[in-house]
Formats: C-alpha cells, sequence, structure tokens
C-alpha cells in the first residue's frame, strides 16, 4: 500500500507508466479493496462499500494533486417542489421565509396542500452534529413531488405558487441527509518538508480587485493554487475584491478578523502549517490619546460578515451580511488599489514613517510607501483633533489566537481567514455557530449555507505537517453535488487532518495546477475572480 493511498482509506494497486528514467507525472490508482479510517462510514453521504479510483499527479517534490469521483450507485437524486416556512429575521425583525419550519406548521401545511389537490410529504430534518448547536430535530419541510427533470418540477412548483404558497424547486441530492449521487474532489497534498518552494497567499498586489485563481497562478507560475477567503462582492457592501476577514501578505495586514474565525496561518512561506482561530485589534496612537482602528482596507461603516465592536445590527459574526458602524476609523494600506472611499469624515495621509502629511476631505488615493486613516463620526472627530500635518501616529496592529497568545508575523508568514472550523486537535469541530454561518434561532439563516451539499474549498493540516487543499465540485445535479459543512469536516479528517476549516465557496472554488483550471466551477459564467488566493509557488529557478 503507497502512503498516498493510505491517507484515503484505501487499499490500490498503484499503476505506474515509466517515462525515460522517471515516473510519469499521472498515475493512476486502481481500487482493489476498500480499508475505511476510523470514521470512513460517516465519511460523506456514502456508504464504506462505495468504489473509488483514485488518480495522482505528481506535481513536484513534495507536491501532489489526487482526484476522484466519490460515488453512490443507490442514491437517486429527484427535482422535488418545497415549501417555504414564513419566519421573522432575528435580528432585524424582517419578515423572511425559511426552507424548514416547526412541526405544527408542518402539519397544517401539508393539511391546506391536501385540500388544493396536491400529494405532499413531511421530512424531518436533524441537526448536523455541530458543536455550538441543539440536537436532534432542527426543523420539519413539506414537500411535493419528485421529478426528473427540473422543468417538470418548475411547472410543479408554478402551480403549488398558484394555490397560494410560496415554493423553491430543489435538487434532493443537495439534502445532507440523503446520500450524494456523486462528488468530484481534488486534494493537493504538499509536504513543506520537500516543497522546494514556498506556500503563500497571494492578492495579486491589490486587495481591492477580483482575479480568477487559475489567472493569478498562471501569472506566478504556481504549482498548485486554489482560492482563499471571504471577499467582498458587490459595490453595495464596499469595494469589491477586498476581504471580509482576517488576511496578511507577507507578515502585513490587509485587512482585519470579523470577530474570532478560523484561519490559516502560513509561517516561514509555508514551513509551518497551522488552523486556528483568530482575532484582531489595531490601535492608533497620537501622544497619549489613542483609538480603535475597526477596519483595514474597506469602506467606512460597511462591515462584510461584521464581527467588530459597535456594529449593527450584531457585533458578532454572521455570515454574507453586511454591518454598519457609524463611528468609525479604517487604515488603508498602499495594496488598496481603487480609488479612496469619498463621504463624510476626515482623512488623514501618512508617510512612511508614521508623519501626517495632510489632512482634510476623504478622497483620493494611498501614496506608495505611505498610509491613509478615515475616521466617521467620532473618528472623525478623534482624527480632527489629534491627527494634525506634522504630527507622528503610531499604528499598532495585535492577531491573537483564541487562547489569547499573540501570533506575530513576519515577512514570510502569510493568513488566510474564512470560516468555520471543522477539525480541531485531531477532532471533527465545526463552530458554525460561534463564527456565524447559521443561526440555532433563527432558521431563515444560514440552512442551505451550511447544510445543504455546496462546491467548497477546505484546508487542513495532517500529523505529519502536510498541507492539504480540497476542492469539491457542487451544483451539479447527479454528477458532483458538494458537501454540507459536515460532510466537509468528515471527509478531511478521513484524510488524516488534525486541524482543518472551510474556505470560501460556492462558485469560487477553484483549483488549478501548473496554472491551469482543473475543477469545474459552478457559476454558468465560468471561474469566478476572488479576491485571494493560495498558491504553493517553486523556489525561482528550481521548478
Amino acid at each position: 500500500m503507497s502512503v498516498g493511498a493510505r491517507t484515503f482509506g484505501y487499499a490500490v494497486r498503484d499503476v505506474r507508466r515509466r517515462a525515460g528514467r522517471g515516473f510519469a507525472l499521472g498515475t493512476v490508482l486502481a481500487l482493489v479493496a476498500f480499508v475505511p479510517p476510523a470514521d470512513a462510514s460517516a465519511r460523506t453521504g456514502h456508504d464504506v462499500a462505495d468504489a473509488v479510483t483514485w488518480t495522482t499527479r505528481h506535481v513536484a517534490p513534495g507536491v501532489e494533486v489526487r482526484t476522484g469521483v466519490l460515488r453512490d450507485p443507490r442514491s437517486a437524486g429527484t427535482w422535488t417542489v418545497t415549501v417555504q416556512a414564513p419566519a421573522v429575521d432575528r435580528l432585524t425583525g424582517a419578515a423572511a421565509w425559511a426552507p424548514l419550519g416547526e412541526r405544527g406548521w408542518a402539519g397544517t401545511t401539508a393539511g391546506r396542500l391536501r385540500a388544493a389537490g396536491f400529494v405532499p410529504r413531511v421530512e424531518r430534518v436533524a441537526w448536523d452534529p455541530y458543536a455550538d448547536t441543539p440536537q436532534g430535530t432542527m426543523g420539519w419541510q413539506v414537500r411535493v413531488g419528485g421529478y426528473a427533470t427540473q422543468a417538470e418540477a418548475v411547472t410543479a412548483g408554478s402551480a403549488v405558487s398558484a394555490a397560494g404558497f410560496r415554493t423553491s424547486v430543489e435538487w434532493t441530492g443537495y439534502d445532507g441527509r440523503r446520500r450524494a449521487n456523486a462528488e468530484r474532489v481534488h486534494v493537493a497534498v504538499v509536504d513543506p518538508a520537500r516543497l522546494r518552494g514556498t506556500v503563500e497567499v497571494s492578492d495579486g498586489g491589490d486587495t481591492a480587485d477580483r482575479e480568477k485563481t487559475s489567472t493569478v497562478a498562471a501569472r506566478l507560475g504556481s504549482l498548485v493554487g486554489v482560492n482563499g477567503g471571504f471577499f467582498v462582492t458587490s459595490d453595495a457592501d464596499g469595494v469589491q475584491g477586498t476581504s471580509a476577514g482576517l488576511s496578511a501578505v507577507h507578515g502585513a495586514l490587509q485587512s482585519m478578523a470579523a470577530g474570532s474565525r478560523a484561519a490559516l496561518i502560513l509561517a516561514d512561506g509555508g514551513r509551518h502549517v497551522r488552523v486556528a482561530d483568530l482575532s484582531t485589534t489595531v490601535t492608533v496612537r497620537s501622544g497619549s490619546a489613542v483609538r480603535a482602528v475597526q477596519g483595514i482596507n474597506r469602506v467606512p461603516g460597511k462591515v462584510r460578515d461584521c464581527g467588530r465592536p459597535g456594529t449593527v445590527p450584531t457585533a458578532l459574526p454572521r455570515q454574507d451580511v453586511t454591518c454598519s458602524l457609524a463611528d468609525d476609523l479604517v487604515k488603508f494600506t498602499s495594496a488598496f488599489g481603487a480609488p479612496l472611499p469619498t463621504g463624510a469624515g476626515v482623512q488623514v495621509v501618512l508617510d512612511r514613517k508614521g508623519v501626517v502629511v495632510s489632512r482634510g476631505d476623504r478622497g483620493g488615493s494611498v501614496p506608495a510607501g505611505g498610509s491613509v486613516l478615515q475616521g466617521t463620526g467620532s473618528a472623525a472627530a478623534w482624527l480632527a483633533g489629534h491627527a494634525g500635518p506634522g504630527s507622528r501616529l503610531t499604528v499598532r496592529e495585535t492577531v491573537r489566537d483564541s487562547s489569547g497568545r499573540q501570533v506575530r508575523l513576519g515577512p514570510d508568514d502569510s493568513v488566510v481567514s474564512a470560516a468555520p472550523t471543522l477539525v480541531e486537535d485531531g477532532r471533527i469541530h465545526i463552530d458554525a455557530a460561534t463564527e456565524g454561518t447559521l443561526d440555532p434561532l433563527d432558521l431563515s439563516f444560514g440552512f442551505a449555507w451550511s447544510n445543504v451539499r455546496q462546491p467548497r474549498t477546505l484546508a487542513g493540516v495532517d500529523a505529519r505537517g502536510r498541507l492539504l487543499l480540497v476542492t469539491v465540485d457542487g451544483r451539479q445535479p447527479g454528477v458532483s453535488e458538494g458537501f454540507t459543512l459536515a460532510e466537509a469536516a468528515r471527509f478531511m479528517r478521513s484524510l488524516g487532518a488534525v486541524q482543518a476549516l472551510n474556505l470560501d465557496g460556492g462558485g469560487s472554488s477553484a483549483m488549478a495546477v501548473d496554472g491551469s483550471l482543473v475543477n469545474v466551477t459552478s457559476d454558468a459564467t465560468g471561474e469566478r475572480a476572488v479576491g485571494d488566493t493560495v498558491q504553493v509557488l517553486p523556489r525561482p529557478g528550481r521548478g
């Protein structure tokens, strides 16, 4: 049994094609027998008897990429009509809709559907094994029909809607409580002890733009690249491409954490890798006066994914929600390549030594080698009173893990952050509620994001210190349906991960090998431009 095969829990026949003096890059691992890891029966939605053939590509010393499709021939997903339950957004009090509701609602709704001539079914939905949510029944779904095609389900859904119900058309293969038909995965295994190069976070040199993972990889000559953390995708939420969470490139903070959330730390060029929940504190000092900085490289007043003190409607992390902050102080670095935000408030421009060059209205651009502070509300008043031209400001940035220990970043260190944690200390530990990807008190929030199969990008480290970068394709009915968060955690654990986290997913999920995209992304328009990426780079001149 090869080491690579054992990592996946399979006994295999290693079939190699010799090419000259070495082996060909493509190595086929043909299944002989299955040797399940301890938790393999729950690894994904598949039974341990499922057969998989893995293909391994040796990209460079210490870097290989394994590709396989997990299939369950007994699965038979269908298109169905799901009736939505009325709900209330817990934070805003606004009316909302949830894909499931309480048992009483389900019974009443099923009765109304039967009276209207439909044949409903009521399905119990259990909580996935999160570390910070209740156990048992999460809620109840009411559905109508099982159709071979989406078009048939849409027609049926229109009829149910016309009878006075709010509906959605769904593929049952995306249900985490059912077996998945298929899941196509790519797993990059990077051994820092053998890698002749580095692993870094790259934002393309500009924190305020978007670029495809494969484009960045091709430009950098990357061995393997995957998409990174969450980022702003709409002008309404800030500047597109800016990170919605902690990001550090070459040791410099380019954005601040949204509360305490999972992060992948690549220290010393990726020679030392770990996953930890990180938070950030930034202050600016003028003499004895100190003021908290609440953001780096984002629009003042707009905090994507929330998680900062004073943000409204919540100071806790809240995935894909943009909170507001009236009294805001934001630092802009020279890596912010977009025009600076304008509007009410005060702006000061600093040179590389922290000396105030100018103070005035917001706008313009960040000078090369310098930085900018923008303040609104009481933060603007603080700048007006303490940051006159010629004065010196000292900005202090601190990153800490959940134990309170400071994480010191050097010039060869990178950090990419997302949510939630999947594996901690060798055990599955999904803190989805704490990190704001779902809300146990509001079933209208986060159910599809967390409990439904989606394309995902995952990262982790195994007991040997090897970096695991994983993509699973999704939103392809019957072809590749993705993972729920729970399935993602089980899969990472089955690879031997002792620490793992969920990176950005959905249409952002992408893996490039030797500069070329290798997975099938889910957006109809093709590969999505993202905010930052994780790149495995060869040492210059070595390959």
